[in-house]
Protein backbone atom coordinates (compact mmCIF):
# COMPACT_ATOMS: atom_id res chain seq x y z
CA UNK A 1 0.00 0.00 0.00
CA UNK A 2 1.18 3.46 -1.03
CA UNK A 3 0.45 6.69 1.19
CA UNK A 4 0.77 10.05 0.29
CA UNK A 5 1.15 12.45 3.44
CA UNK A 6 0.29 15.58 4.25
CA UNK A 7 1.19 17.79 7.02
CA UNK A 8 0.87 21.35 8.52
CA UNK A 9 2.11 23.99 10.30
CA UNK A 10 1.20 27.21 11.31
CA UNK A 11 4.03 30.30 10.57
CA UNK A 12 6.93 29.83 7.84
CA UNK A 13 9.06 30.19 11.52
CA UNK A 14 8.08 26.39 12.47
CA UNK A 15 8.00 25.09 8.76
CA UNK A 16 11.39 26.45 8.68
CA UNK A 17 12.76 25.30 12.24
CA UNK A 18 10.97 21.60 12.01
CA UNK A 19 9.01 22.53 14.70
CA UNK A 20 6.14 20.24 14.67
CA UNK A 21 6.95 18.37 11.75
CA UNK A 22 9.02 15.94 13.24
CA UNK A 23 6.08 14.61 15.57
CA UNK A 24 4.01 14.65 12.83
CA UNK A 25 6.46 12.73 10.61
CA UNK A 26 6.74 10.42 13.49
CA UNK A 27 3.30 10.34 13.83
CA UNK A 28 2.98 9.16 10.19
CA UNK A 29 5.65 6.76 10.02
CA UNK A 30 4.16 5.09 12.70
CA UNK A 31 1.38 4.74 10.58
CA UNK A 32 2.58 3.44 8.28
CA UNK A 33 4.72 0.78 9.66
CA UNK A 34 4.32 -2.57 8.60
CA UNK A 35 1.44 -1.22 6.36
CA UNK A 36 3.62 0.12 2.85
CA UNK A 37 5.66 3.09 1.84
CA UNK A 38 5.43 6.72 1.63
CA UNK A 39 5.13 7.79 -1.56
CA UNK A 40 5.31 11.55 -1.74
CA UNK A 41 5.18 14.18 1.22
CA UNK A 42 3.51 17.73 1.08
CA UNK A 43 3.90 19.86 3.55
CA UNK A 44 1.27 23.40 4.31
CA UNK A 45 3.05 26.25 6.22
CA UNK A 46 -0.15 28.54 6.43
CA UNK A 47 -2.75 29.50 9.35
CA UNK A 48 -5.72 26.86 10.23
CA UNK A 49 -8.05 29.51 9.84
CA UNK A 50 -7.61 29.89 5.95
CA UNK A 51 -9.55 28.02 3.26
CA UNK A 52 -6.20 28.24 0.91
CA UNK A 53 -4.70 25.14 1.16
CA UNK A 54 -2.37 24.50 -2.44
CA UNK A 55 -0.29 21.60 -0.75
CA UNK A 56 -3.49 19.37 0.10
CA UNK A 57 -4.72 20.38 -3.70
CA UNK A 58 -1.83 18.94 -4.41
CA UNK A 59 -1.35 15.63 -2.52
CA UNK A 60 -5.33 14.67 -2.77
CA UNK A 61 -4.02 14.68 -7.09
CA UNK A 62 -0.74 12.95 -6.64
CA UNK A 63 -2.76 10.40 -4.25
CA UNK A 64 -5.53 10.08 -6.42
CA UNK A 65 -3.36 9.48 -9.71
CA UNK A 66 -1.35 6.69 -8.15
CA UNK A 67 -3.97 5.31 -6.08
CA UNK A 68 -2.69 5.76 -2.81
CA UNK A 69 -4.00 6.64 0.35
CA UNK A 70 -3.93 10.32 1.74
CA UNK A 71 -2.45 10.08 5.15
CA UNK A 72 -3.36 13.66 7.33
CA UNK A 73 -0.47 13.71 10.01
CA UNK A 74 -3.10 15.78 12.59
CA UNK A 75 -7.22 15.79 11.66
CA UNK A 76 -7.96 17.33 15.15
CA UNK A 77 -7.27 20.88 14.35
CA UNK A 78 -8.10 20.68 10.48
CA UNK A 79 -11.59 18.92 11.09
CA UNK A 80 -12.95 22.31 12.13
CA UNK A 81 -12.35 23.50 8.96
CA UNK A 82 -15.45 23.08 7.07
CA UNK A 83 -13.61 23.82 3.08
CA UNK A 84 -11.01 21.53 4.40
CA UNK A 85 -13.50 18.33 5.23
CA UNK A 86 -15.69 19.18 1.86
CA UNK A 87 -12.63 19.33 -0.18
CA UNK A 88 -11.35 15.68 1.33
CA UNK A 89 -14.93 14.14 0.85
CA UNK A 90 -15.03 15.27 -2.72
CA UNK A 91 -12.07 14.10 -3.46
CA UNK A 92 -12.62 10.59 -4.67
CA UNK A 93 -10.03 9.10 -2.33
CA UNK A 94 -9.18 6.92 0.25
CA UNK A 95 -8.28 8.92 3.76
CA UNK A 96 -6.41 7.84 6.93
CA UNK A 97 -5.07 10.30 9.78
CA UNK A 98 -2.79 9.51 11.98
CA UNK A 99 -3.82 10.95 14.92
CA UNK A 100 -7.28 9.53 14.87
CA UNK A 101 -7.52 5.96 12.61
CA UNK A 102 -11.06 5.54 13.77
CA UNK A 103 -11.65 8.69 11.17
CA UNK A 104 -13.79 7.64 8.09
CA UNK A 105 -15.88 9.21 5.84
CA UNK A 106 -19.06 9.30 8.11
CA UNK A 107 -17.10 10.93 10.62
CA UNK A 108 -15.68 13.16 8.58
CA UNK A 109 -19.44 14.09 7.54
CA UNK A 110 -20.36 14.45 11.44
CA UNK A 111 -17.34 17.01 11.57
CA UNK A 112 -17.77 18.88 9.11
CA UNK A 113 -22.00 19.49 10.07
CA UNK A 114 -20.55 20.40 13.34
CA UNK A 115 -17.97 22.93 11.90
CA UNK A 116 -20.32 24.16 10.12
CA UNK A 117 -23.31 24.73 12.80
CA UNK A 118 -20.38 25.93 15.30
CA UNK A 119 -19.66 28.87 13.09
CA UNK A 120 -22.81 29.50 12.32
CA UNK A 121 -23.49 30.08 15.54
CA UNK A 122 -20.33 32.09 15.70
CA UNK A 123 -21.76 34.44 12.96
CA UNK A 124 -25.11 34.53 14.35
CA UNK A 125 -23.80 35.93 17.64
CA UNK A 126 -21.88 37.91 16.16
CA UNK A 127 -24.07 40.00 13.89
CA UNK A 128 -26.43 40.14 17.00
CA UNK A 129 -24.02 42.06 19.60
CA UNK A 130 -23.08 44.43 16.26
CA UNK A 131 -26.89 45.29 16.00
CA UNK A 132 -26.95 45.97 19.65
CA UNK A 133 -24.11 48.14 19.62
CA UNK A 134 -24.83 50.16 16.10
CA UNK A 135 -28.63 50.45 18.23
CA UNK A 136 -27.16 52.42 20.94
CA UNK A 137 -25.13 54.76 18.50
CA UNK A 138 -21.86 53.37 18.55
CA UNK A 139 -20.14 53.81 15.99
CA UNK A 140 -18.49 50.57 14.41
CA UNK A 141 -15.29 48.97 12.27
CA UNK A 142 -14.36 51.77 9.89
CA UNK A 143 -17.08 53.70 10.24
CA UNK A 144 -15.03 55.31 12.98
CA UNK A 145 -13.03 58.54 11.37
CA UNK A 146 -9.95 57.84 13.06
CA UNK A 147 -9.68 54.78 12.03
CA UNK A 148 -9.67 55.99 7.69
CA UNK A 149 -5.89 55.93 7.85
CA UNK A 150 -5.87 52.11 9.25
CA UNK A 151 -8.45 51.42 6.21
CA UNK A 152 -6.27 52.72 4.03
CA UNK A 153 -3.55 50.50 4.86
CA UNK A 154 -5.43 47.37 5.34
CA UNK A 155 -6.46 48.02 2.16
CA UNK A 156 -3.31 48.32 0.47
CA UNK A 157 -1.65 44.98 2.80
CA UNK A 158 -5.19 42.87 2.06
CA UNK A 159 -4.53 43.47 -1.97
CA UNK A 160 -0.56 42.95 -2.11
CA UNK A 161 -1.73 39.30 0.20
CA UNK A 162 -4.00 38.40 -2.08
CA UNK A 163 -1.81 38.89 -5.18
CA UNK A 164 0.96 36.75 -2.92
CA UNK A 165 -1.57 33.77 -2.34
CA UNK A 166 -2.54 34.00 -5.95
CA UNK A 167 1.21 33.53 -6.98
CA UNK A 168 1.55 30.63 -4.40
CA UNK A 169 -1.55 28.93 -5.93
CA UNK A 170 -0.25 29.28 -9.42
CA UNK A 171 2.68 27.82 -8.48
CA UNK A 172 1.30 24.74 -6.91
CA UNK A 173 -1.33 24.38 -9.13
CA UNK A 174 0.77 24.95 -12.73
CA UNK A 175 3.08 21.87 -12.66
CA UNK A 176 -0.40 19.74 -12.36
CA UNK A 177 -1.48 21.65 -15.31
CA UNK A 178 1.40 21.44 -17.58
CA UNK A 179 1.50 17.69 -16.86
CA UNK A 180 -2.14 17.40 -18.03
CA UNK A 181 -1.54 19.43 -21.03
CA UNK A 182 1.15 17.34 -21.86
CA UNK A 183 -0.89 15.45 -23.79
CA UNK A 184 -2.43 17.74 -25.88
CA UNK A 185 -5.61 18.12 -23.59
CA UNK A 186 -7.81 21.19 -24.41
CA UNK A 187 -8.52 23.99 -21.74
CA UNK A 188 -11.88 22.30 -21.08
CA UNK A 189 -10.27 19.22 -20.72
CA UNK A 190 -7.70 20.05 -18.52
CA UNK A 191 -10.73 21.94 -16.30
CA UNK A 192 -12.35 18.80 -16.36
CA UNK A 193 -9.13 17.09 -15.15
CA UNK A 194 -8.65 19.36 -12.53
CA UNK A 195 -11.95 19.30 -11.21
CA UNK A 196 -11.97 14.74 -11.51
CA UNK A 197 -8.69 15.22 -9.76
CA UNK A 198 -10.22 17.48 -6.62
CA UNK A 199 -7.97 19.99 -7.51
CA UNK A 200 -9.56 23.44 -6.59
CA UNK A 201 -9.19 26.76 -7.63
CA UNK A 202 -7.53 29.94 -5.55
CA UNK A 203 -10.72 31.20 -4.37
CA UNK A 204 -11.84 27.26 -3.64
CA UNK A 205 -14.19 26.67 -6.50
CA UNK A 206 -14.28 24.65 -9.76
CA UNK A 207 -11.80 25.11 -12.68
CA UNK A 208 -13.14 26.22 -16.09
CA UNK A 209 -11.52 26.61 -19.22
CA UNK A 210 -11.29 30.72 -18.35
CA UNK A 211 -9.69 29.56 -15.62
CA UNK A 212 -7.12 27.23 -16.73
CA UNK A 213 -6.56 30.29 -19.43
CA UNK A 214 -6.02 32.69 -16.79
CA UNK A 215 -3.09 29.90 -14.67
CA UNK A 216 -1.55 29.40 -18.04
CA UNK A 217 -0.91 33.45 -18.63
CA UNK A 218 0.14 33.89 -15.69
CA UNK A 219 3.00 31.01 -16.22
CA UNK A 220 3.96 32.58 -19.60
CA UNK A 221 4.08 36.38 -17.86
CA UNK A 222 6.53 34.77 -15.52
CA UNK A 223 8.45 33.11 -18.23
CA UNK A 224 8.76 36.15 -19.99
CA UNK A 225 10.73 37.99 -17.03
CA UNK A 226 12.62 35.31 -16.52
CA UNK A 227 13.78 35.42 -20.06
Amino acid sequence: MQFVTYLRVSTERQGKSGLGLEAQRAAVLDHVAGKGEIAAEYVETESGKRNERPQLAQAMAEAKRIGAVLLIAKLDRLARNVAFIANLLEAGIEIAAADMPEANRFLLHVMAAVAEHEAQAISDRTRAALAAAKARGVALGWSMPERKEEQRQASRKGAVKNAENACMHAANVLPIIRQIAAGGASLRRIADELNARGVKTARGGLWYAGTVRNIMARDNEIEAQAA
